[in-house]
Protein backbone atom coordinates (compact mmCIF):
# COMPACT_ATOMS: atom_id res chain seq x y z
CA UNK A 1 0.00 0.00 0.00
CA UNK A 2 2.93 2.67 0.97
CA UNK A 3 4.06 1.82 -3.08
CA UNK A 4 0.64 3.48 -3.92
CA UNK A 5 1.03 6.51 -2.22
CA UNK A 6 2.31 9.57 -3.65
CA UNK A 7 3.49 12.87 -2.61
CA UNK A 8 1.80 16.04 -2.68
CA UNK A 9 4.25 17.02 -5.66
CA UNK A 10 3.07 13.79 -7.35
CA UNK A 11 -0.09 14.77 -6.89
CA UNK A 12 0.53 18.29 -7.96
CA UNK A 13 1.64 17.38 -11.25
CA UNK A 14 -1.07 14.73 -12.06
CA UNK A 15 -4.25 16.94 -11.55
CA UNK A 16 -2.41 19.92 -13.77
CA UNK A 17 -3.56 19.02 -16.60
CA UNK A 18 -7.29 19.25 -16.11
CA UNK A 19 -6.58 22.44 -13.24
CA UNK A 20 -3.69 24.11 -14.57
CA UNK A 21 -4.55 26.64 -11.90
CA UNK A 22 -3.97 24.07 -8.96
CA UNK A 23 -0.84 24.64 -6.43
CA UNK A 24 0.52 23.16 -3.48
CA UNK A 25 -1.47 25.89 -1.51
CA UNK A 26 -4.34 25.52 -2.26
CA UNK A 27 -4.22 21.49 -1.95
CA UNK A 28 -3.06 22.52 1.98
CA UNK A 29 -6.07 25.00 1.95
CA UNK A 30 -8.38 22.47 1.09
CA UNK A 31 -6.83 20.16 3.67
CA UNK A 32 -6.78 22.70 6.08
CA UNK A 33 -10.78 23.11 5.64
CA UNK A 34 -11.25 19.36 6.25
CA UNK A 35 -12.60 18.59 2.78
CA UNK A 36 -9.29 16.10 2.15
CA UNK A 37 -7.21 14.65 5.23
CA UNK A 38 -3.91 12.56 3.65
CA UNK A 39 -1.97 10.04 5.65
CA UNK A 40 1.02 11.64 7.36
CA UNK A 41 4.30 9.25 6.85
CA UNK A 42 6.67 9.16 9.78
CA UNK A 43 8.52 12.41 8.41
CA UNK A 44 5.47 14.64 8.70
CA UNK A 45 5.14 14.63 4.87
CA UNK A 46 1.77 14.46 3.19
CA UNK A 47 0.85 11.14 1.24
CA UNK A 48 -1.92 10.53 -0.79
CA UNK A 49 -3.87 7.55 -1.54
CA UNK A 50 -5.74 7.36 -4.68
CA UNK A 51 -9.30 7.94 -3.16
CA UNK A 52 -7.45 11.16 -1.50
CA UNK A 53 -6.68 12.04 -5.01
CA UNK A 54 -10.56 11.19 -6.89
CA UNK A 55 -11.78 13.61 -3.19
CA UNK A 56 -9.86 16.06 -4.45
CA UNK A 57 -10.57 16.08 -8.37
CA UNK A 58 -14.23 15.95 -6.84
CA UNK A 59 -13.94 19.37 -5.10
CA UNK A 60 -11.82 21.10 -7.67
CA UNK A 61 -14.22 19.68 -10.30
CA UNK A 62 -17.12 21.14 -8.49
CA UNK A 63 -15.48 24.83 -8.14
CA UNK A 64 -14.47 24.80 -11.58
CA UNK A 65 -17.36 23.76 -13.46
CA UNK A 66 -20.13 24.66 -11.12
CA UNK A 67 -18.88 27.55 -8.79
CA UNK A 68 -20.43 25.55 -5.78
CA UNK A 69 -19.32 26.93 -2.24
CA UNK A 70 -17.09 25.01 -0.44
CA UNK A 71 -20.08 24.45 2.44
CA UNK A 72 -22.23 22.47 -0.28
CA UNK A 73 -19.11 20.41 -1.08
CA UNK A 74 -18.36 19.48 2.16
CA UNK A 75 -22.26 18.01 2.25
CA UNK A 76 -21.56 16.42 -0.83
CA UNK A 77 -18.78 14.78 0.19
CA UNK A 78 -20.50 14.06 3.92
CA UNK A 79 -23.05 12.47 1.99
CA UNK A 80 -20.44 9.67 -0.01
CA UNK A 81 -18.57 9.44 3.51
CA UNK A 82 -21.59 7.88 4.68
CA UNK A 83 -22.38 5.88 1.39
CA UNK A 84 -25.06 7.75 0.12
CA UNK A 85 -24.73 9.44 -3.69
CA UNK A 86 -24.05 13.10 -3.88
CA UNK A 87 -26.37 15.35 -6.45
CA UNK A 88 -25.36 14.38 -9.70
CA UNK A 89 -22.35 17.34 -11.07
CA UNK A 90 -23.76 17.83 -14.63
CA UNK A 91 -20.01 17.68 -16.77
CA UNK A 92 -21.40 19.42 -19.66
CA UNK A 93 -20.51 23.02 -18.11
CA UNK A 94 -21.52 25.09 -15.34
CA UNK A 95 -24.86 25.23 -13.86
CA UNK A 96 -27.31 26.92 -11.72
CA UNK A 97 -26.53 26.77 -8.02
CA UNK A 98 -29.61 24.29 -6.91
CA UNK A 99 -30.03 23.41 -2.83
CA UNK A 100 -29.09 20.40 -2.25
CA UNK A 101 -29.46 17.77 0.60
CA UNK A 102 -28.04 18.41 3.88
CA UNK A 103 -26.29 15.40 5.97
CA UNK A 104 -26.53 15.60 8.85
CA UNK A 105 -24.55 17.69 11.37
CA UNK A 106 -22.22 16.65 13.67
CA UNK A 107 -20.28 18.88 16.11
CA UNK A 108 -17.30 18.74 14.04
CA UNK A 109 -19.06 19.46 10.65
CA UNK A 110 -20.41 22.54 12.48
CA UNK A 111 -16.78 23.89 14.28
CA UNK A 112 -15.33 23.03 10.63
CA UNK A 113 -18.39 25.06 8.73
CA UNK A 114 -17.66 28.14 10.89
CA UNK A 115 -13.91 28.00 11.64
CA UNK A 116 -12.37 31.22 9.99
CA UNK A 117 -9.07 31.29 7.51
CA UNK A 118 -5.98 33.40 7.58
CA UNK A 119 -4.34 33.83 4.29
CA UNK A 120 -1.09 36.23 3.95
CA UNK A 121 -1.37 38.01 0.30
CA UNK A 122 0.65 35.37 -1.24
CA UNK A 123 -1.38 32.72 -0.12
CA UNK A 124 -4.89 34.40 -1.39
CA UNK A 125 -3.22 34.55 -4.90
CA UNK A 126 -2.07 30.98 -5.34
CA UNK A 127 -5.08 29.47 -3.69
CA UNK A 128 -7.39 32.07 -5.70
CA UNK A 129 -5.13 32.19 -8.79
CA UNK A 130 -5.91 35.85 -8.80
CA UNK A 131 -3.24 37.54 -10.81
CA UNK A 132 -1.38 40.10 -8.58
CA UNK A 133 -2.57 42.87 -10.75
CA UNK A 134 -5.87 42.92 -10.23
CA UNK A 135 -5.64 42.19 -6.53
CA UNK A 136 -4.14 45.77 -6.44
CA UNK A 137 -6.88 47.28 -8.48
CA UNK A 138 -9.83 45.30 -6.42
CA UNK A 139 -8.08 46.32 -3.30
CA UNK A 140 -7.85 50.21 -4.53
CA UNK A 141 -11.35 50.16 -5.30
CA UNK A 142 -12.14 48.69 -1.77
CA UNK A 143 -13.51 45.57 -2.71
CA UNK A 144 -11.11 43.55 -1.16
CA UNK A 145 -9.45 44.23 1.97
CA UNK A 146 -7.43 42.43 4.42
CA UNK A 147 -9.05 41.91 7.94
CA UNK A 148 -9.45 44.75 9.87
CA UNK A 149 -6.21 45.96 11.81
CA UNK A 150 -4.10 42.95 10.34
CA UNK A 151 -2.17 41.85 7.11
CA UNK A 152 -4.05 38.65 6.25
CA UNK A 153 -6.88 37.64 4.56
CA UNK A 154 -10.06 35.99 5.15
CA UNK A 155 -13.18 33.85 3.65
CA UNK A 156 -15.20 36.56 2.27
CA UNK A 157 -11.55 37.66 0.39
CA UNK A 158 -11.09 34.47 -0.77
CA UNK A 159 -14.27 34.33 -2.12
CA UNK A 160 -13.98 37.49 -3.74
CA UNK A 161 -11.27 36.73 -5.17
CA UNK A 162 -12.10 33.79 -7.09
CA UNK A 163 -15.30 35.36 -7.96
CA UNK A 164 -13.47 38.02 -9.70
CA UNK A 165 -10.88 35.78 -11.28
CA UNK A 166 -13.73 33.81 -13.20
CA UNK A 167 -15.69 36.77 -13.83
CA UNK A 168 -12.94 38.85 -15.96
CA UNK A 169 -13.59 36.22 -19.00
CA UNK A 170 -16.85 37.71 -19.13
CA UNK A 171 -15.59 41.18 -19.35
CA UNK A 172 -17.15 42.06 -15.39
CA UNK A 173 -13.72 44.12 -13.73
CA UNK A 174 -12.86 46.12 -10.65
CA UNK A 175 -14.89 48.58 -11.40
CA UNK A 176 -18.36 46.46 -12.05
CA UNK A 177 -17.52 44.51 -8.41
CA UNK A 178 -16.97 48.16 -6.98
CA UNK A 179 -20.59 48.96 -8.25
CA UNK A 180 -21.91 45.42 -6.46
CA UNK A 181 -20.28 46.24 -3.71
CA UNK A 182 -21.89 49.59 -3.37
CA UNK A 183 -25.32 47.76 -3.64
CA UNK A 184 -24.76 45.10 -0.97
CA UNK A 185 -23.65 47.95 0.96
CA UNK A 186 -27.12 49.80 0.71
CA UNK A 187 -28.98 46.42 0.89
CA UNK A 188 -27.36 45.86 4.35
CA UNK A 189 -28.33 49.60 5.31
CA UNK A 190 -31.94 48.51 4.52
CA UNK A 191 -31.38 45.28 6.58
CA UNK A 192 -30.41 46.73 9.90
CA UNK A 193 -32.65 49.81 9.49
CA UNK A 194 -35.36 47.06 9.32
CA UNK A 195 -34.28 45.09 12.18
CA UNK A 196 -33.85 47.79 14.33
CA UNK A 197 -37.17 49.36 13.45
CA UNK A 198 -38.93 46.17 14.36
CA UNK A 199 -36.98 45.10 17.64
CA UNK A 200 -38.60 45.77 21.49
CA UNK A 201 -36.73 46.30 24.62
CA UNK A 202 -38.01 42.30 24.77
CA UNK A 203 -36.12 41.58 21.37
CA UNK A 204 -33.62 43.94 20.79
CA UNK A 205 -31.61 43.82 17.70
CA UNK A 206 -29.16 41.21 17.33
CA UNK A 207 -26.58 39.49 14.69
CA UNK A 208 -28.98 36.85 14.95
CA UNK A 209 -31.69 38.44 13.73
CA UNK A 210 -29.95 40.81 11.11
CA UNK A 211 -28.49 37.97 9.50
CA UNK A 212 -31.94 36.15 9.19
CA UNK A 213 -33.26 39.02 7.62
CA UNK A 214 -29.95 39.54 5.51
CA UNK A 215 -30.69 35.92 4.30
CA UNK A 216 -34.06 36.23 2.84
CA UNK A 217 -33.21 39.68 1.02
CA UNK A 218 -30.38 37.52 -0.63
CA UNK A 219 -32.98 34.65 -1.48
CA UNK A 220 -35.26 37.57 -2.79
CA UNK A 221 -32.58 39.77 -4.66
CA UNK A 222 -31.30 35.98 -6.40
CA UNK A 223 -35.22 35.29 -7.42
CA UNK A 224 -35.43 38.45 -8.85
CA UNK A 225 -32.08 38.02 -10.96
CA UNK A 226 -33.29 34.80 -12.10
CA UNK A 227 -37.07 36.39 -13.06
CA UNK A 228 -35.45 39.50 -14.98
CA UNK A 229 -33.10 36.71 -16.91
CA UNK A 230 -35.95 34.57 -17.72
CA UNK A 231 -38.17 37.33 -19.24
Amino acid sequence: MASALRSIGQVLKSLQEEFPDISISKIRFLEAEGLISPERAPSGYRRYSGSDIERLAYVLRAQKNHYLPLKVIREHLALIDQGAEPPVLDTSGPQALAPVPSAPHTEVDATAARRSIRLTRRELLDVSGLPEGTLVELERQLVIRPRRGTAFYGREALTLAVVARKLTTYGIDARHLRAIKMAAEREVGLVEQAVAASSSRRQPASRERTNEVLQLVMHAHAALMQSVLDR
